[in-house]
């Protein structure tokens, strides 16, 4: 290669890069004024990209999005071979511009993960949007909710045939975008476009880094584990789907798909919703109080128990050095972006729910 053009070029692609980290850089800023994210982008130019993305990913029957990320991983491992064969020929040049072709695909993905989806991270509370503000509340007041929880669960379980749990997964999707399209009718703030959700291509990985579903913020395609047990399938349908509605936070998302699937008049549904909040609940309630924690147990149907045991089992089974690795990497990706919680995010939907409860 021309000494005199690889300059040029190295060059081009470093003012290209400094661009890119600029711009990321003043979109930081901007993500500093939740309300102004909310105006200019979640209600704005996210609503937008949604009625592009979602209506031509949809035409796609199988998960465009992980075919995507397979690509770019073997491209990734492909460049790094020709990196370390470059260097090691004293390819210096070459190994330079593949090094900055690389670093520009790496910010221009950061660019588009925010511009695509990642700002609703940093949009009001839904707690705030939604009129749910209240974040505390007394041993008692948590006992009572549990303890409503447990009837709804024990109550929704009973109504599942054995039928429904050997329903399979195109029916299971079907009736979770119904039931968030229902949802999405009684509020703005529920407003959806084209939801949909797909079986991941990644679910034999997803199993190993105990992950029961995913959003992809490059394609708005809402996917999930389609081998998990069958009555969590419903509601983290609903939870996948609550990223697409531009809910960001995990404990949002937990909330919103908990209200889609407990309002719907599926069977099934309702239960995953009932199911998951309990689990939830009773952890907390483990923490809070663990001689109320075992009274509460005793009021769980023993389906009931026997489904939070199979379930437990299940992610047991695939328990391996990946999975700590991969929740050290998302707890910190979740702290980034504005879930200072981290992985403990998830279980704060039980505060939104609480609210909920309280408000009535």
């Amino acid at each position: 290669m021309n000494k005199q053009k690889g300059k040029k070029a190295l060059i081009k692609r470093g003012v290209a890069i400094l661009a890119l980290i600029v711009a990321i850089y003043l979109l930081n800023v901007f993500a500093d004024h939740p309300k102004a994210v909310e105006w200019y982008y979640s209600e704005g130019l996210y609503p937008f990209i949604c009625h592009i993305l979602h209506p031509v990913f949809n035409l796609f029957p199988f998960s465009f999005g992980d075919v995507l990320y397979l690509v770019i991983i073997v491209y990734l491992i492909y460049a790094f071979i020709r990196l370390i064969a470059h260097c090691i020929k004293k390819r210096f040049m070459q190994a330079g511009l593949l090094a900055t072709g690389v670093g520009i695909g790496v910010f221009a993905g950061v660019l588009m993960f925010y511009l695509f989806w990642g700002l609703n991270y940093f949009r009001p509370s839904a707690g705030e949007r939604l009129n749910l503000r209240d974040s505390t509340y007394t041993k008692t007041e948590l006992q009572k909710v549990t303890t409503i929880l447990i009837d709804s669960a024990n109550a929704s379980r009973a109504r599942v045939t054995p039928a429904d749990l050997r329903r399979g997964n195109d029916s299971i999707y079907k009736t979770a975008v119904r039931a968030v399209v229902k949802l999405s009718g009684t509020s703005a703030e529920f407003s959806t476009y084209s939801p949909a959700v797909k079986p991941s291509l990644l679910t034999p990985l997803l199993n190993y880094i105990s992950t029961s579903g995913y959003y992809n913020p490059f394609t708005g395609e809402a996917q999930i584990n389609y081998q998990m047990p069958v009555f969590n399938r419903p509601f983290v349908a609903c939870h996948e789907m609550s990223h697409q509605m531009g809910y960001g936070a995990e404990d949002e998302a937990n909330f919103v798909g908990f209200l889609a699937s407990s309002r719907s008049d599926d069977k099934l549904l309702r239960y995953s919703a009932y199911n998951v909040a309990l689990n939830e609940f009773m952890h907390t309630m483990r923490y809070t109080d663990t001689v109320v924690f075992k009274q509460l147990k005793t009021r769980i149907s023993p389906a009931v128990l026997a489904d939070f045991k199979e379930e437990r089992l299940y992610w047991l089974s695939y328990q391996n050095k990946l999975n700590t690795f991969t929740s050290i990497f998302y707890d910190n990706f979740l702290k980034v972006n504005n879930q200072p919680q981290g992985l403990d995010t998830y279980n704060r939907m039980v505060l939104l729910i609480m609210a909920m409860y309280k408000s009535k």
